[in-house]
């Protein structure tokens, strides 16, 4: 099939990839000229423009932008397009981009990759990164049944592990797995930077390690995919961080007073829920 990416950056990049090593002929668009020509000689994409008029003859477009361009770039991009063509996004957030795009265009699926890094660019694309990760579509009840099979098709081949579910949905779920936790990283990176002992922060500089590489990583990923997903996510996201800010004052509350054995009840609580999370 030929296949338009719009938005070389690391999803885009890396569906380049999987996509093309299958045989698929891969037309790529990006902003920026050096990053097109990044793409061809790195091998994510045979053809790469700047111009959206390239991907006039794809049969499906995966548009791979920050989520606040998507709708834009959309209707910039369907002047081009014949209707035939399966349009998708991989935006991290779903009720907002499905709602403006949905009845503009029949062959729309919403989706969303549950899968990347904290670096950003083409530069970050990497090969496999869909690979027994989660991949979210979320088509309607008009949805042509042809539209969704080819790409779930796709999908499919790049060895992600597909759920479908409504857009609301897709929003509160991931205000918990994903938006909170780069809240919450953020949040205890700033605490730390806090310390108004220079000594005492620098050693605290000098001693952290996994414990805290991890809990911190999605707190020192890409400010402006921070900000888009508060903005666009921003009734389930408040409905996460209100519900995440009466969990942590129970907890001060416990430790103010003294009360280990209810400490210890939660954490025992906590420790057994993880695993139905995280494998």
């Amino acid at each position: 099939m030929k296949i338009g990416i719009l938005g070389l950056g690391l999803i885009g990049g890396s569906l380049g990839y999987d996509l093309r090593s299958q045989g698929h002929h891969i037309l790529g668009v990006s902003r920026r000229e050096s990053t097109c020509q990044r793409a061809i000689a790195l091998g994510s994409v045979n053809e790469a423009s700047v111009n959206m008029s390239l991907l006039a003859t794809a049969e499906v477009v995966f548009i791979c932008t920050p989520i606040g361009l998507i709708v834009p770039q959309f209707k910039q991009l369907i002047e081009h397009l014949s209707a035939a063509t399966i349009v998708t996004d991989v935006g991290s957030v779903k009720a907002p981009i499905v709602q403006a795009i949905s009845h503009l265009w029949q062959n729309f699926i919403g989706g969303h990759p549950m899968a990347g890094t904290a670096d950003s660019g083409i530069e970050a694309a990497q090969r496999d990164l869909f690979l027994g990760r989660p991949y979210v579509l979320t088509p309607d009840t008009t949805t042509p049944t042809t539209a969704i099979s080819v790409l779930e098709e796709i999908v499919r081949s790049l060895g992600a592990n597909i759920y479908y579910c409504q857009p609301e949905q897709h929003d509160r779920a991931v205000s918990w797995i994903s938006h909170l936790p780069v809240m919450v990283s953020a949040s205890l990176i700033a605490a730390c930077m806090d310390e108004t002992d220079l000594e005492v922060l620098q050693l605290a500089q000098n001693l952290a390690s996994s414990g805290f590489r991890d809990t911190s990583r999605v707190g020192g990923g890409n400010p402006e995919l921070g900000v888009m997903m508060a903005q666009y996510n921003r009734k389930a996201l408040l409905g996460s961080l209100q519900e995440y800010r009466h969990n942590l004052d129970e907890l001060i509350n416990l430790i103010e007073q003294e009360n280990w054995k209810a400490l210890e009840t939660k954490l025992q609580s906590t420790q057994q829920a993880r695993p139905d999370f995280v494998e």
